[in-house]
């Protein structure tokens, strides 16, 4: 389902568009089906106005917020039915139910019967829940968005982490930036911006570099911008501390600034810009500070790292801050806590120390759980803090702040973003989640679509560095200026499963608690047997509605056919897994991604054909030694990873027209030059991976070195892919060397190769 969440107005919006799809094409052409739909769509169009209304409403009132979840749910389910309704279809389209006999005909009709019923019903709720919302009279009632404001008691806060923390070794290092010149910049403008996520302490660090170096300057301010700027006011607030004087509240924001250039003509200027959200604020500041060539300085925090590259981009500098160390971060708590810098009870320690990881480092976090400690001596206590660390963040009225700082980033970001940033939740603690693999996700929930030209890959991946961007998660195994893999801030991470258990969008089960956790159908379920010997009971979870299973641990006890409604089955996580789990995932009509990883896997099942709308295969950490000749049956499937040792039925390659990903292909004998030309057919293949595992032994082995020469010229100019990887594990001398002049030579100037990776290989230039 192409779902957003935070903001429910992403369950309604692209669900009325697969509702229009289906009034334009013959699936709304069945009798008793199409008016039905008709009305469906009709009352989610009114729907979907209110909702985009109160999107970025940080609190809702019970009764909003009542109607927003009724009408979520309800979306839900009408795209569990209209799925089932065009499964349905295609499946008598493909011949699937081509018997002729009575009893099909029979069961025909009441598998229609049934599916117009379930849509009739539908529109029914839908009716319901549009008269609720004006009962509730919901839309006069939306209260105001909070996120253009400051909460009051944040600066107390700050000015407290100010006092605990010191930070004198990055303060000496953007001072050393903004004070030191090389030939000619003497009186050059220089922008330094300070980067991070929020609560790391930007705006501590930079109000202590302006209370140092201010007196340099002929005149200086510190003015925050914060999110949703009003940039007439915060102009004026600019011209104040420079002073500026002469201006008026009638003046336009053009007017404003030619007072600024006039004044700051002459003067050498130190200027802080606090809390600076996005490029567009910025370019109209920038155009009021402009470069008059008096050595003037101007300091810019903000969470997002696009916006600081942006600032700084002219003969700047970008600082990007790190957390604390653990000794630090461990002063900064006892500090607040206990009023010492040292940790007086023992007996406290192991907690202490738990904290502190959850922490992360953030000085802003580590004062507000620790504000919620002061006087508390009792290790149960303490323990209680450490074990509802996320739901404190999210819920408690006491740590505000903390809340305050983390809904910031979260209600700044895109719809779509929002629901990608929610979804890692699905990970636990410490997890590093690979970049291909969680965008193969996205693409699988329908988070992620082709737009602008672009893949849905590449649009994914540009989803995946804006968050790193936004210092929302880190990245790890940075080559080539892209990251591999990411984690998320424990922090983060408390406060967003928080919000996805509260929006129904991930329901989350381990030992600890193993229960029941909403009064809503389960939709996306991620199960955590990791620390307990037996299987967790998944006891009054209502489970015919997952469209996503996640499993860490031991397997389920419970058949892979229960979960009717999956579309994405994740069993990377999962131990001991063997060739009986995977009994009857035929049955699993609407799956779009799988990911085993077991090497006591041996085979897919025999029917693995049936899976008409999988897109994700990921069997390469598997024992599959070959592919069913059946997997041509997948004619969605765009992405295939397998082990290079796995084996390709002769001939299959070619059929395979979806395929738009396959990491790895073996070539570990000269007989595979025909497979290698197969690729030549495949007009959407983008990526391809080679993993070459030849000898060269005799001479009587010259002329086929020379065949699979030809067919790697014939792969490079007659392929479409972009991003192709030539590996070996390592470098014998006894492995075959190949032609590059020839490939080079064999690449038109219109082929589309813009990545070409090779290692280990062995060439033979001229």
């Amino acid at each position: 389902m192409d779902l957003l969440v935070g903001v429910s107005t992403g369950v309604t919006g692209p669900l009325l568009s697969k509702l229009s799809m289906l009034l334009d094409q013959e699936y709304g052409k069945l009798k008793g089906v199409h008016k039905h739909i008709k009305s469906l769509r009709d009352e989610l169009t009114i729907m979907n106005a209110t909702l985009q209304m109160i999107a970025n409403s940080e609190e809702l009132n019970p009764q909003m917020k009542d109607w927003r979840d009724k009408v979520r749910e309800l979306a839900y389910d009408m795209e569990d039915c209209i799925d089932e309704f065009i499964t349905f279809v295609d499946h008598e389209h493909d011949g699937l139910m081509a018997s002729k006999g009575f009893f099909h005909k029979l069961k025909k009709v009441k598998a229609r019967y049934k599916i117009a019923s379930q849509i009739k019903e539908l529109k029914t709720c839908a009716v319901e829940v549009s008269k609720r919302q004006m009962r509730y009279n919901i839309v006069q009632s939306t209260p105001s968005s909070s996120t253009s404001s400051i909460d009051p008691r944040l600066p107390a806060l700050y000015e407290e982490v100010d006092r605990l923390v010191d930070i004198d070794g990055p303060k000496k290092h953007i001072i050393e930036c903004l004070t030191k010149f090389t030939e000619g910049s003497s009186t050059q403008l220089k922008v330094v911006s300070i980067v991070g996520c929020g609560g790391l302490g930007k705006t501590t660090l930079a109000k202590q570099v302006y209370q140092t170096i201010k007196s340099q300057s002929s005149c200086s301010t510190f003015v925050s911008v914060s999110r949703n700027p009003n940039m007439k006011k915060i102009l004026r607030n600019i011209a104040e501390g420079v002073g500026i004087i002469g201006y008026t509240t009638d003046d336009d924001i053009e007017q404003v600034i030619d007072k600024f250039r006039k004044h700051l003509q002459c003067k050498r200027y130190l200027v802080v810009i606090d809390d600076v959200w996005d490029t567009e604020a910025w370019k109209v500041i920038r155009l009021a500070l402009f470069d008059n060539r008096s050595g003037s300085r101007i300091v810019v925090t903000t969470r997002n790292a696009s916006v600081a590259s942006n600032c700084s981009s002219d003969g700047g500098y970008v600082y990007h801050m790190e957390p604390l160390c653990f000794a630090d971060s461990k002063r900064l708590f006892c500090k607040r806590a206990f009023g010492l810098e040292e940790l007086c009870y023992p007996r406290l320690k192991e907690v202490l120390y738990g904290i502190l990881k959850k922490c992360g480092g953030l000085p802003l976090a580590i004062t507000t759980v620790s504000s919620l400690l002061v006087d508390q001596r009792t290790k149960d206590e303490w323990e209680r803090v450490l074990t509802a660390i996320g739901s404190t963040l999210a819920n408690n009225p006491d740590v505000g702040n903390m809340t305050k700082i983390l809904s910031f980033s979260y209600f700044d970001l895109p719809h779509h973003l929002r629901t990608c940033f929610s979804y890692l939740s699905v990970f636990p603690e410490d997890c590093e989640i690979e970049k291909k693999h969680l965008i193969n996700r996205w693409i699988a929930e329908g988070f992620v679509h082709e737009e602008n030209g672009q893949s849905a890959y590449e649009a994914g991946e540009r989803y995946f560095n804006d968050l790193i961007n936004r210092s929302l998660i880190q990245p790890v195994d940075i080559k080539y200026g892209q990251a591999r893999v990411c984690r998320v801030h424990d922090i983060l991470l408390d406060f967003i499963t928080c919000k996805a258990a509260e929006e129904n969008f991930i329901t989350s089960v381990d030992s600890v608690d193993h229960g029941p956790v909403s009064d809503y159908k389960v939709r996306r379920l991620c199960v955590d047997n990791r620390n307990i010997q037996e299987n967790i009971l998944l006891r009054g979870l209502i489970l015919s509605h997952v469209r996503s299973l996640t499993i860490f641990g031991n397997f389920l006890q419970i058949p892979l056919s229960t979960f009717t409604a999956l579309r994405v089955l994740d069993l990377e996580y999962c131990q001991m897994l063997q060739d009986h789990h995977l009994a009857y995932i035929e049955k699993l009509f609407h799956l779009k991604y799988l990911k085993v990883n077991s090497n006591l896997i041996t085979e897919l099942p025999q029917k693995i054909g049936e899976l008409r709308y999988l897109e994700t295969l990921d069997i390469s950490r598997t024992g599959i030694a070959e592919l069913p000749p059946n997997i041509v049956r997948l004619q969605r499937l765009a992405r295939l990873y397998v082990c290079h040792r796995t084996i390709f039925p002769d001939g299959i390659i070619g059929q395979m027209q979806s395929l738009e990903e396959l990491d790895k292909f073996g070539v570990f004998s000269y007989k595979h030059e025909k497979p290698l030309k197969e690729f030549g057919q495949l007009t959407k293949l983008r990526s391809l991976t080679i993993r070459c595992d030849l000898h060269w032994s005799t001479d009587s082995e010259g002329s086929q070195a020379d065949d699979l020469d030809s067919c790697m010229e014939s792969l490079i100019s007659s392929c479409t892919v972009r991003n192709l990887r030539i590996l070996k594990l390592y470098n014998s001398p006894l492995s075959c060397p190949m032609s590059l002049d020839s490939w080079c030579y064999a690449a038109p100037t219109t082929n589309r190769l813009q990545k070409f990776h090779i290692t280990f290989c062995r060439f033979q230039i001229g």
